[in-house]
């Protein structure tokens, strides 16, 4: 049994005894993370403070003030809705391959284990960078 915690693997899936697939440790965390950042602030009735506003992100222009606000607000969250890990570092980067894409990479600690991971989260902005031609 782990002490990490278990849940329903995300999205939910059933094996071939039509159970729900669960997943522990480490996979548990990284989904609870990604859940965190997919849902929107005030989305939870009974948690309106859990999530993010990163749908609020996607149009924007991306500058220092973008990046900083967007840095500051996974913190947040990661600090007050993931209390198995403690966040070290937090990267935000553009993809070399996408330019419409933000590659968010949590260094974290899994508190109860002492064990650094990391994470790679990316973040697809569509930016209105090249102008259309007109007619």
């Amino acid at each position: 049994m782990s002490f990490l915690g278990r849940g329903w693997s995300f999205p939910p899936r059933f094996d071939a005894d039509k159970r729900v697939a669960m997943v522990t440790d480490r996979e548990d965390i990284e989904e609870s993370l990604r859940i965190l950042f997919h849902t929107r602030r005030g989305e939870r009735v009974m948690q309106h403070g859990y999530g993010t506003q990163l749908h609020r992100m996607v149009f924007e222009e991306v500058t220092d003030q973008t990046l900083t606000e967007l840095r500051d607000m996974l913190e947040k969250a990661v600090m007050y809705f993931e209390p198995r890990i403690e966040l070290e570092q937090l990267d935000i980067r553009r993809s070399e391959d996408d330019l419409g894409t933000l590659l968010l990479q949590l260094d974290y600690r899994i508190r109860t284990t002492n064990t650094r991971h990391n994470m790679v989260y990316p973040l697809y902005l569509d930016q209105a960078t090249h102008p259309v031609p007109a007619g």
